[in-house]
């Protein structure tokens, strides 16, 4: 599978012209500012510190932790700059569905029907888009990501969890830990 085929992904998604991101909520408030920022994706803007438009997507999307029916409604948009070029894309394009996802489960937020079949064809796309990338150089910061998005898609979100953490560091602290046990 090569990043050109997976441009052909056929996602489905709620439109960035919808008059429905107006009534979807974040943690802000109105989504109405969602559509902008997630046009933005279009270049695959790395999420370097604060830059835009990733630091304003994490802090209204996954604040503190907390999911919103606006989230629901970005992890297709997401998922679909994924699709454009896996091999190139930053990590974040795994990390941020995955955590929405991870959220989703620990705090038992329903997904809006509206926005459901889209939402799970996004996070069901993952898998083959982590294949996609196999042939790119992975750094420690995208392996951990592919094995969060992996777990959360699969449903156990306390792998995803523990993921997110898992450096070299630690998987050694790990292996320790487990032959002392």
């Amino acid at each position: 599978m090569t990043a050109t085929t997976m441009n052909d992904l056929d996602l489905p998604s709620l439109s960035l012209d919808s008059p429905r991101w107006q009534t979807l909520t974040h943690a802000y408030g109105s989504a109405a500012d969602m559509p902008a920022l997630l046009r933005r994706l279009d270049t695959l803007p790395p999420a370097d510190a604060d830059a835009e438009p990733w630091f304003s997507l994490w802090s209204a999307l996954a604040h503190q932790g907390d999911v919103h029916p606006a989230s629901f409604a970005a992890v297709p948009h997401v998922v679909r700059a994924l699709a454009t070029a896996p091999d190139r894309a930053d990590a974040v394009y795994l990390q941020f569905p995955a955590w929405v996802e991870i959220c989703r489960r620990r705090q038992d937020v329903a997904v809006p029907d509206d926005l459901r079949a889209a939402y799970e064809a996004a996070l069901a796309a993952l898998p083959r888009l982590i294949a996609a990338a196999a042939g790119r150089a992975w750094d420690d910061d995208f392996l951990a990501c592919a094995l969060v998005a992996l777990a959360a898609v699969k449903g156990s979100a306390s792998v995803a969890e523990v993921a997110l953490e898992l450096t070299p560091e630690v998987a050694e602290d790990v292996l320790v830990w487990l032959d002392e046990s």
